[in-house]
């Protein structure tokens, strides 16, 4: 090879249009610099192999998924491939989503790899933008979001208010789970909590639509359609309309401010809430008052 030729290895060419290269555990020199040839993100597959192997890197490129664009030179290549610099893929938990349909959303993710032996308990992920390489198993995922939620609990639990109606972080997480369920306006979530609050204090029947929903689609996610009045008497293990205190389970995954808020409550005087139409609520301290919120709220559908 004559110096000109070498001296391309260290030259940087424009990659133009992003190129995904994916290589496989156990990929030979020769298969990754024709699969980096084909992508075009090196000019000659047989010098990226020379001057790496020469480089004393061959035995040291990573697999795992890339992403090229703009201007790389082969060497700047090599490199990449020797610390792993792969693609990570973002991967949400929706606050309030359930176990049920968090566990279809893994198993559509076709970057991730294996099966889930263990789903943990509903409630027990913390909802977060998480990052992962191609290859990850699924169960690992399940791992760090039960490891996050369980950090965050402890450390909110350690640092809760006095007085307050449930014992353990475990009851914490259960009602946080009916709070975030109840509303999605950030700036209710502490009302929201200091009328359940409130109602445990008193002995009341917490009276969560939300979860009336949860024990009637097992978890799967919305009803689609109003609660009917019959449901709202019939039995089921997280009807809080005919159990008194909390459900056995939480109904899906809290986030942080609405642990936060059932575990720091704000004192309000409050012992009920409606929908006001407009996607917020509106707070009662009695039930007439209540019972006048909730004739205004059907005037207006």
């Amino acid at each position: 090879m004559t110096i000109g030729f070498l001296s391309l290895y260290f030259v940087p060419f424009q990659i133009a249009e992003p190129q995904t290269v994916i290589i496989r555990s156990g990929a030979s020199l020769d298969r990754i610099g024709k699969d980096l040839a084909e992508r075009q993100v090196i000019k000659s597959a047989l010098l990226f192999k020379a001057m790496t192997r020469f480089q004393g890197k061959a035995l040291t490129l990573q697999a795992g998924e890339y992403q090229f664009i703009g201007a790389f030179s082969m060497y700047d290549v090599a490199r990449r491939l020797g610390e792993g610099d792969v693609v990570l893929h973002s991967l949400s938990l929706v606050e309030g989503q359930t176990r049920s349909q968090f566990l279809n959303q893994l198993k559509a993710m076709d970057f991730l790899d294996g099966d889930i032996d263990n789903a943990f308990g509903e409630g027990w992920l913390l909802p977060d933008t998480y990052r992962f390489e191609r290859g990850t198993q699924r169960q690992f995922v399940f791992n760090i979001m039960n490891a996050a939620m369980v950090a965050f609990l402890e450390d909110a639990w350690d640092r809760r208010a006095d007085g307050l109606p449930f014992g353990s972080p475990e009851e914490a997480l259960v009602l946080a789970s009916i709070v975030e369920k109840e509303t999605a306006i950030a700036e209710e979530r502490g009302l929201v909590a200091s009328v359940f609050i409130n109602r445990l204090n008193k002995n009341m029947r917490l009276q969560s639509d939300p979860t009336i929903v949860y024990g009637l689609t097992n978890g799967e996610g919305a009803l689609g359609r109003p609660i009917r009045k019959s449901e709202i008497r019939r039995p089921h293990s997280h009807n809080t309309y005919v159990i008194k205190g909390l459900p056995p389970t939480p109904i899906g995954y809290p986030g942080r401010a609405s642990i936060l808020a059932v575990l720091n409550p704000l004192d309000s005087p409050y012992y009920y809430f409606v929908a006001d139409g407009s996607g917020g609520h509106v707070f009662a301290e009695t039930l007439a008052e209540h019972n006048l919120n909730v004739r205004k709220w059907r005037a207006n559908r």
